[in-house]
């Protein structure tokens, strides 16, 4: 999945509320173990450098969200009423 393209389709004025739900995710996951090491190096850095509210930091997020907890993530962009994102995703496998 192009996980870039897909947090293009967030709205600049949410991203912040996704950053932080998809941010609880993986960080509560007992999933820990799914991640890859590059993944969570990005995701890091994303946090150190302040770009986790950015389209790149939510195209991290997402990636691993959807990886360690599909099902939350995407009931969470449900919620968020980001219905064209969850479309994609499914589009993409999920």
């Amino acid at each position: 999945m192009d996980y870039p393209k897909l947090a293009e389709l967030v709205p600049d004025e949410k991203l912040g509320p996704l950053s932080d739900q998809l941010l609880n995710f993986v960080l509560t996951t007992k999933n820990e173990g799914k991640m890859p090491k590059k993944l969570a190096t990005f995701m890091l850095g994303s946090l150190q450098y302040g770009t986790i509210k950015s389209k790149f930091g939510v195209s991290v997020l997402l990636e691993a969200a959807l990886l360690l907890e599909p099902e939350k993530t995407m009931t969470a962009l449900g919620e968020m009423q980001l219905s064209q994102l969850t479309d994609e995703i499914k589009k993409g496998g999920m």
